[in-house]
């Protein structure tokens, strides 16, 4: 049998070469470092966020079911059918832009019966 024969290759760096190529490597080992605190930090916070969100769901769950309860327990009110309708016909008048021009905005309106009553004293 014969050996395997290994062939060796060696490089050589100058003494600045060398110290430039550790540098960089010790610098590499820090960034690589760094990136791991950042992910074990990551990995932290996004249990604490799971955590926090479960416990939501479970209290809106639980929120959920004191509501159907409630509304079990509580009466149905019937309402007439004359209520609903008068429901439907109450419309809340709004001022068309045409009277505010014409009379001018409430302060505007105040002013005026202001200085009418104090001409009248």
């Amino acid at each position: 049998m014969k050996k395997e024969e290994q062939n060796l290759i060696h490089l050589r760096f100058d003494y600045s070469q060398a110290k430039d190529a550790k540098k960089s490597m010790l610098s590499s080992q820090v960034s690589m470092l760094k990136v791991s605190q950042a992910i074990k930090e990551y990995k932290k916070l996004r249990m604490e966020e799971l955590k926090k969100k479960e416990k939501i769901q479970t209290k809106i769950k639980s929120l959920k079911t004191d509501i159907t309860k409630l509304e079990k327990a509580l009466p149905k009110i019937k309402i007439p059918k004359i209520l609903r309708k008068e429901k439907e016909e109450v419309e809340i008048p709004v001022e068309s832009s045409d009277k505010i021009q014409k009379y001018g905005t409430v302060e505007d309106q105040l002013r005026q019966i202001q200085r009418k009553l104090k001409s009248l004293e």
